[in-house]
């Protein structure tokens, strides 16, 4: 077996992989998107976790199985120090929160020439009520939950605690 093939997964299993979600534990975030040529917030949270969320169409004949996973592992996960500086403490221990912004460039594939194809994130269409429904689940969960804008041109501003940071995948 090749040093490649033991670090990266296989395209057999990496293709069943569909929602992807990158997390990242912060003291603080902010989304902001331009209107009107003036900047606005549209999001904020201190301590917590920013979740950049991509989908692919596949994801919406699987959404009834992997969204409620998804969300119920995102506020499950214990990514906070306790007294001994352990990751023993979740979100809601700590009195934490999220934002999470749609982010069809994490199915970018840049592996053939300078300009990445984004072929397997899904159209707007189809990701759009996945992102809203997700949203909707977290919410559900007893977290508070800002939002970016789907769809929009955003900035994201970020003070990355740790830094810690997550690939999940389901």
């Amino acid at each position: 077996m090749s040093i490649s093939r033991a670090i990266w997964p296989s395209p057999s299993r990496s293709s069943k992989r569909r929602l992807r979600v990158l997390l990242q534990r912060v003291r603080r975030a902010e989304v902001r998107v331009l209107a009107d040529g003036q900047p606005r917030t549209t999001g904020q949270i201190g301590q917590g976790y920013l979740l950049l969320v991509g989908f692919r169409a596949e994801d919406a004949a699987a959404s009834t199985e992997i969204l409620p996973w998804m969300a119920e592992k995102v506020v499950g996960l214990r990514l906070f120090g306790d007294a001994d500086g352990k990751m023993n403490l979740g979100l809601s221990e700590v009195g934490g929160a999220l934002l999470v912004v749609s982010q069809f460039t994490l199915y970018g594939d840049a592996q053939k020439g300078r300009r990445p194809s984004f072929i397997d994130a899904a159209r707007p269409e189809i990701a759009e009520p996945l992102y809203d429904r997700f949203v909707e689940l977290l919410r559900t969960r007893g977290v508070a939950v800002e939002t970016g804008e789907f769809g929009a041109m955003m900035d994201v501003e970020l003070v990355n605690d740790g830094p810690v940071t997550l690939w999940i995948e389901r």
